[in-house]
C-alpha cells in the first residue's frame, strides 16, 4: 500500500525531500497537475525507483519511467515499444483508443511511415520559409489586438490564436468556418468540465467528417485532401481514418504552441532577469530561449508505449504486452542530462529536451511550432513595455497535457517613437 507524504508541488522545483516513499498514485490524478506539477515525486522516483510498476485500477497496470535515459530509449526504439495500441493512458472502462493503428500518432511502420511521408512536405523547410512572412504579419495583428484590449486571458487571446489559424490554413478550412473551429477547439482543450470538452470534440469530429467527404469528391491544396487520397495496401483510407488523422493534426498543431507560449509567459513573469535578457538581446537568444521554454513547459505530460517483446529497462524486466508510461516533464528535469534542471535558463545549451518526443514519432511540426513561438514572442517584445498578472493563473486538470487553462494579464503598450526599453518595474 502506498504511504502518503507531505510534499510541495511546485512550478519550479523538485528539490523536496521525503522521509518515506511518496504517494506515486498522484501521477494519475489530475488534481496534482491543477495545483502545479508533481516534480518532487518525479525526482524521488528518478533517484529511487526510475522504473516503477503501478497496479491496475481505474487504469490498466503500467510501468512508470521518469529518467531521461530510459525514456529516450523507449521513444527511439519503435520496434520494441509500439504506439499502435494507443499513446495515452485510458481508463479501462473506456476500452481501446478508436485511433489505434489508424493515425499518424497511433501507428507503427509501415502505416506510420506512409502517413508521415504523406504530410511531411507541408512541414518542410522550404514551405516554412515561405510561411514565415505571413506568420509574422498574423502574430503582429494578434498581439496588437491584445495590447489594445489591455486586460486579457493570454491563453485564449494570444497563445491559442496563431497555431489554430495556421492549422486551419493547412487543413484548408474555409474562412467562414474558422470561428466555429476556434470556439470548438478552445472548448475541447480548455472548457471547465469533461462533458463540455467531450461535446466540443465531437463537434470537431463531425465537422471533419463532412469536410473529408467534400475533399475526397473535390480535392484541394490542403492536408485533408492529402489524407483523403492516401492509399494503404492499395485501398484508400476510410473516411473515419481521414477524420481521426485530421483531429490528431488539429490537436498536435495547436496544443504544443498554446501551452508552451502560455507557460513561457508565466515563467518570464516569474524570472524577470530572463525576461530582461530576452528583451535586451532578442535575436541572439531567441533560438535557445525557445527550446528552454519547451523544456520548461513540457506540454505533453506523458506518452505511452506497449512492449512488443520481453526487455529490461533500468534493471527491471518488462514483459511483452506491458505498458510503459514516459513522464516527459520528469525526463526534462533529469539532472543527469540538464545541469541545474530547475533553473529557467534561456541561454541553456545543449538542450536536448524531449518535449516534442524523439525517434520515429518526433513531432512532425516541431520546426513550425518553434517558428510560431518566435513570431509571437518577437511581437510581444516589440509592442509591450510592461506586463503583469491580473489575477491567479489556472492550470488544466489533466494527466495528459500540462499547462495553463487561463493566464489573466494586464498589458501596457510600448511607448511611441521606439522607446521600448525594459521598465524599472521589471516589465516585459
Amino acid at each position: 500500500m502506498e504511504t502518503a507524504t507531505t510534499y510541495e508541488v511546485s512550478e519550479t522545483s523538485g528539490t523536496s525531500t521525503f522521509d518515506e516513499r511518496p504517494d506515486v498514485t498522484c501521477l494519475v490524478d489530475g488534481g496534482a497537475y491543477r495545483d502545479g506539477n508533481p516534480f518532487a515525486v518525479w525526482q524521488w522516483m528518478r533517484e529511487n525507483e526510475p522504473v516503477l510498476w503501478h497496479e491496475p485500477g481505474v487504469f490498466p497496470g503500467f510501468w512508470s519511467l521518469t529518467r531521461y535515459e530510459e525514456i529516450k530509449e523507449v521513444l527511439r526504439d519503435a520496434g520494441t515499444f509500439s504506439s499502435s495500441s494507443g499513446i495515452l493512458l485510458r481508463p479501462l472502462a473506456q476500452g481501446e483508443d478508436p485511433g489505434s493503428d489508424r493515425t499518424l500518432a497511433l501507428s507503427d511502420a509501415p502505416r506510420h511511415t506512409l502517413l508521415r511521408d504523406a504530410v511531411a512536405g507541408w512541414f518542410a523547410p522550404r514551405r516554412l520559409r515561405l510561411l514565415s512572412e505571413s506568420l509574422a504579419a498574423r502574430a503582429h495583428e494578434i498581439v496588437r489586438k491584445a495590447v489594445a484590449a489591455g486586460r486579457i486571458d493570454f491563453v485564449a487571446d494570444v497563445a491559442a490564436k496563431l497555431p489554430i489559424e495556421v492549422v486551419c490554413t493547412f487543413l484548408g478550412i474555409p474562412d467562414a468556418d474558422r470561428p466555429a473551429i476556434v470556439e470548438w477547439s478552445t472548448d475541447a482543450f480548455c472548457a471547465g468540465t469533461a462533458a463540455e470538452r467531450s461535446i466540443a470534440h465531437l463537434q470537431i469530429l463531425d465537422y471533419f467528417s463532412d469536410l473529408a467527404e467534400r475533399r475526397r469528391a473535390d480535392p484541394g491544396d490542403d492536408l485533408v485532401s492529402v489524407l483523403a487520397a492516401v492509399r494503404h495496401e492499395g485501398e484508400l483510407l476510410s473516411l473515419e481514418e481521414v477524420v481521426l488523422n485530421c483531429d490528431n493534426l488539429l490537436v498536435g498543431g495547436t496544443e504544443n504552441v498554446r501551452l508552451a507560449l502560455s507557460g513561457a509567459m508565466l515563467a518570464l513573469l516569474q524570472h524577470p532577469e530572463q525576461r530582461a535578457l530576452l528583451q535586451r538581446d532578442f535575436d541572439a537568444v531567441v533560438d535557445t530561449a525557445t527550446d528552454e521554454m519547451l523544456r520548461w513547459t513540457s506540454s505533453a505530460t506523458h506518452i505511452v508505449r506497449r512492449a512488443t517483446r520481453d526487455v529490461v529497462l533500468g534493471g527491471r524486466p518488462i514483459a511483452a504486452g506491458e505498458l510503459v508510461v514516459c513522464w516527459l516533464p520528469s525526463a526534462n528535469r533529469d539532472a543527469e542530462h540538464f545541469p541545474d534542471p530547475d533553473v529557467f535558463d534561456l541561454r541553456r545549451t545543449p538542450n536536448r529536451h524531449l518535449a516534442l518526443g524523439a525517434g520515429p514519432h518526433y513531432c512532425v511540426g516541431a520546426q513550425l511550432a518553434k517558428l510560431e513561438m518566435r513570431a509571437v514572442l518577437r511581437e510581444l517584445f516589440a509592442q509591450l513595455s510592461d506586463v503583469e498578472l491580473d489575477g491567479a493563473p489556472e492550470h488544466l486538470d489533466s494527466i495528459v497535457v500540462n499547462g495553463l487553462r487561463s493566464l489573466p494579464l494586464h498589458l501596457t503598450p510600448a511607448a511611441p517613437h521606439g522607446d521600448r526599453g525594459v521598465r524599472a518595474s521589471g516589465g516585459l
